[in-house]
């Protein structure tokens, strides 16, 4: 099988199709920072995701991926199944864009959306047992960071075929306002 390339609009119903279908249904991301001595590092985090294209997780502020967010914000984000077959019709999707630690409101709404998506987060929040609130002092002591995307890849073989990536560029107004 040849290996194609084709570029789409954002637009297209069949991207956000796709795109929005892997976020929905896949829960981790591997995602790379860039250090100061320029070199790549991954680090492996629970994600959710906003119908905007924010991706949002929670870090340690002091993890070596945060600092190097802290000196570079640009990141890489892949997001797939490990249980993928080989030679099976695949699907995963590469994001491009840059993380900071997301603040105020932004902050919030990342929470919110966490606790949507992973319902024992809030319960573990809530929790009167001493190991749980040990564990909640842990959790808090984390900030939320919020990824935003400029430029997609898109590999999903059933919808665009074998061996076919879809390229699109994020446009300015798909893009959240930048947090104050």
């Amino acid at each position: 099988m040849a290996l194609k390339t084709i570029h789409k609009d954002y637009s297209d119903p069949l991207v956000q199709k796709s795109l929005y279908r892997v976020l929905r249904e896949n829960v981790l991301c591997s995602m790379s920072t860039v250090s100061t001595g320029h070199r790549a590092y991954v680090n492996t985090a629970y994600f959710c995701h906003s119908p905007q294209l924010e991706l949002f997780f929670l870090s340690d502020p002091e993890s070596f991926h945060c600092r190097n967010l802290a000196q570079n914000p640009s990141m890489a984000i892949a997001v797939f199944r490990s249980d993928q077959t080989w030679g099976h019709p695949d699907r995963g999707v590469q994001l491009f864009g840059i993380c900071r630690e997301a603040r105020g409101s932004v902050a919030e709404r990342a929470g919110r959306l966490y606790s949507s998506r992973f319902p024992p987060f809030s319960k573990l929040l809530s929790g009167t047992s001493a190991v749980a609130r040990k564990q909640a002092r842990l959790l808090l002591s984390y900030r939320f960071y919020r990824f935003v995307a400029n430029r997609v890849k898109i590999l999903d073989e059933r919808e665009f075929g074998g061996g076919v990536f879809v390229l699109t560029n994020v446009p300015r107004s798909a893009q959240p306002v930048r947090e104050r």
